[in-house]
């Protein structure tokens, strides 16, 4: 049952093409984050070093820098710790940081890491064939 080959077609498309229309989506969905609610991610983090330094220039510098600059964002207020060890993020904005900003932001990253599990589950699959 393992054998990706005796599953019937249209499931194996569906399997190993779920990933790719989920990391699709993720981007997408990530640029939503970037052009809607940068913003206010920006003002909820204002006694951050990070928005200090980079601030100005979030969400100006292109298609991919809008993606990594989210992604980074998403990081540092889904998983704090790092980031306030660093320097990088006041623990002060983080506790203050609004809950729906926080929920889009954890969407954000579980899209990500499922779509990647997905994928290592798809290539592993494919290579036991």
């Amino acid at each position: 049952m393992t054998n990706i080959d005796t599953w019937p077609p249209w499931v194996a498309i569906i399997f190993a093409g779920g990933p790719i229309l989920l990391a699709a989506a993720g981007l997408a969905f990530s640029l939503y984050l970037t052009h809607c609610h940068l913003d206010a991610m920006k003002e909820a983090l204002k006694n951050s070093r990070y928005m200090y330094i980079w601030g100005t220039s979030l969400g100006r510098r292109g298609l991919i820098w809008s993606l990594l600059e989210i992604s980074k964002i998403a990081g540092m207020v889904v998983w704090p710790r790092a980031s306030i060890i660093m320097g990088e993020v006041d623990p002060g904005d983080i506790e203050k940081f609004p809950p729906y900003l926080k929920r889009l932001l954890v969407v954000d990253l579980a899209m990500m890491i499922i779509a990647c599990i997905w994928m290592g589950v798809v290539v592993v699959l494919l290579r036991i064939r």
